[in-house]
């Protein structure tokens, strides 16, 4: 995640030979992997008198809430040069200090890590996985000093290891030219299969890596392989290049196992893919994740929000920008498995549905717009709290809001200027991602303005659709490429979308209401039971289907629900039921045209 600006890591790291202090050495063992622990210590020398502060961090790359990793750390102790042991102290939850050295510490303690996916770690027989705040603690103060690391690998494991850090003569030793950089290299030790091969990059070959470690064949493997280097190709295809990667290599981490949790998260030289099903269970469902964090090399790690840079791991971190770091590449997503060949059209638009759907009716939209949107990440993203909270009605994921925005940019740039999202990345890219200057979200309107050679239409777009909450027409958009944007339930009535399950009061509902809907106009709310509509008993899912389908849209109804220990009768109104679908025009019956052909394969067909 962090730029290194325009020196490669790898220049970095040989300039740090000659000119840096000697180099922080974490060694990592794995005495009681069994039940998830690690051994690692952290030893400096040349220090100054004086107390070191050792910390660990409190928020990891790709992520922006808190998650307080020293909760999983004990049994620590530290050493000076001699192996006299040293007086550590705890001032607060995430630190230690330790005073009384003699210009060299080592400090050791033990973690705890049994999750494996973008954020945490994971130890068991299988494998180390390690994302490195949750590993790693570090020494404040010293964050430029070149880094060392050393895995004791465990005997007749067969384990390798995967990482975007640099290699060294020993296959168990790697380097990092600073803290940034070593906290942002996620590392794999297990027996994954590998599979390599090279793209042109502009100073030579590029070769990516995929390590899978996962529970099925080699085959699987390579069609899977395939699979990546087809989307690999049509992301490069839309900046025409692949970002300049240190060391010259990309390396896929790839954990597909029934104890992974899935996830993804992207860095600047790698990405962690995770997931608890397998290739052969849903290969197609897990390569989205491929296609969204390759992307982000480009869009988020190179063309990099200001808020986030540099990344601080001491607290959480904030950016007005994530719709478009976020969402635009979630926007690319499934347009990236289209345009690869590994789903067809109808998928799709299908695809599309559930993102115009939850932000064209979401009641969201009348507290936040995008920009503000993704201000709520810090609260959201993958953030943990006991507290109810009412994003039912005030909150839409930067991710989901994102890709809608960047639908409605994409299709407007076809339509009205003859351009399109691809070329318009394309030149943030070099006015922002290839010299690695962070943006705002004024840097992006600005060169927007730019592109289409229209300011008035950029101010725009951006006061309406980026700081505002309205939206663009998307049935007209979407009818350009022969898609059809409708009610996907004509006629049939609608209290709203809320989850409800059986107890033996009746129907209770299980998630809030929206503001707008005829429940929310009722009182209804989380937690209250149904119990009858027009004498109608409410006992199952079956139950609240049929009294919907015994009613047209404004007609009313009876209903009776319990709530907080009182018994509610109000009457209640149905609506008509506002939930969205995309369809091609063929399968809907209707006409695709030529010109719609056209337009459709200029969007959706592949760009190599």
């Amino acid at each position: 995640m962090p730029i290194l600006h325009t020196l490669s890591g790898l220049v970095l790291l040989l300039s740090g030979l000659m000119t840096a202090p000697a180099p922080i050495r974490y060694e990592v063992s794995f005495p009681n992997v069994v039940h998830h622990e690690a051994r690692i210590s952290v030893s400096l020398s040349d220090l100054p008198p004086g107390p070191v502060q050792f910390q660990m961090s409190r928020s990891s790359p790709g992520r922006y809430a808190l998650h307080e990793f020293g909760k999983n750390v004990y049994d620590v102790g530290a050493v000076d040069g001699s192996g006299r042991e040293l007086s550590v102290t705890r001032p607060d939850p995430y630190r230690w200090d330790v005073v009384g050295h003699d210009g060299s510490v080592t400090l050791t303690y033990t973690l705890f890590a049994d999750r494996a996916g973008g954020t945490y770690s994971q130890f068991d027989e299988t494998h180390a996985h390690m994302n490195m705040p949750a590993t790693f603690m570090w020494a404040s103060g010293h964050e430029q000093r070149r880094i060392e690391v050393g895995f004791d690998i465990p005997d007749r494991s067969g384990w390798k290891v995967a990482t975007q850090l640099f290699e060294t003569e020993n296959p168990a030793r790697f380097e990092a030219p600073h803290l940034q950089y070593f906290l942002d290299s996620p590392t794999e030790l297990s027996d994954f299969s590998l599979r390599e091969w090279q793209a042109a990059g502009t100073d030579g070959p590029v070769t990516f890596r995929l390590a899978i470690h996962h529970l099925g064949t080699e085959a699987e493997v390579d069609a899977y392989a395939e699979w990546v280097e087809a989307i690999v190709a049509e992301e490069i295809a839309v900046y025409g290049e692949p970002p300049v990667f240190d060391g010259g290599t990309y390396t896929f981490i790839a954990d597909y196992l029934p104890w992974a949790s899935r996830d993804g998260m992207e860095h600047r030289n790698s990405t962690i893919l995770a997931s608890s099903q397998s290739l052969a269970e849903n290969a197609a469902g897990v390569i989205s994740t491929v296609s969204h964090e390759f992307f982000h090399a480009w869009n988020v790690e190179r063309i990099r929000p200001r808020g986030l840079e540099p990344f601080d791991f001491t607290r959480a971190n904030m950016s007005r920008e994530l719709w478009f770091a976020e969402g635009f590449t979630s926007y690319y997503t499934p347009l990236f498995l289209r345009r690869a060949g590994i789903i067809d059209v109808e998928g799709y638009a299908r695809g599309l549905s559930g993102g115009l759907d939850a932000v064209v009716n979401s009641p969201a939209r009348s507290f936040f717009g995008p920009a503000e949107m993704s201000m709520q990440a810090p609260f959201v993203d993958a953030a943990t709290a006991i507290d109810p909270n009412n994003r039912t009605n005030t909150f839409i994921s930067y991710y989901t809001y994102g890709a809608v925005i960047g639908l409605g940019l994409d299709l407007t740039l076809r339509s009205r200027f003859a351009q399109n999202l691809d070329d318009f990345m394309r030149h943030v890219w070099i006015a922002h991602g290839k010299l690695e200057i962070p943006y705002t979200v004024e840097d992006l309107e600005r060169e927007l303005g730019i592109f289409t050679g229209d300011e008035a239409f950029a101010s725009d777009f951006f006061e309406r659709f980026v700081r505002g909450s309205d939206l663009p027409d998307y049935a007209t958009l979407l009818s350009h490429a022969g898609f059809l944007l409708r009610n996907r339930a004509a006629g049939a009535s609608f209290l709203g979308s809320v989850q409800v399950g059986s107890t033996a009061q009746g129907l209770e509902v299980r998630s809030g209401t929206r503001i707008g809907s005829p429940l929310y106009d009722a009182g209804v709310d989380r937690g209250d039971v149904l119990v009858s509509i027009d004498g109608r008993v409410l006992r199952t899912e079956a139950d609240w289907r049929a009294a919907h389908e015994a009613h047209a849209p404004g007609e009313t109804a009876e209903l009776i629900y319990e709530t907080r220990g009182t018994r509610e009768t109000v009457q209640v109104r149905f609506a008509a039921d506002p939930r969205l679908e995309v369809l091609t025009y063929e399968s809907a019956g209707e006409t695709l045209t030529d010109a719609m052909q056209a337009f459709r394969a200029a969007w959706t067909g592949s760009r190599r």
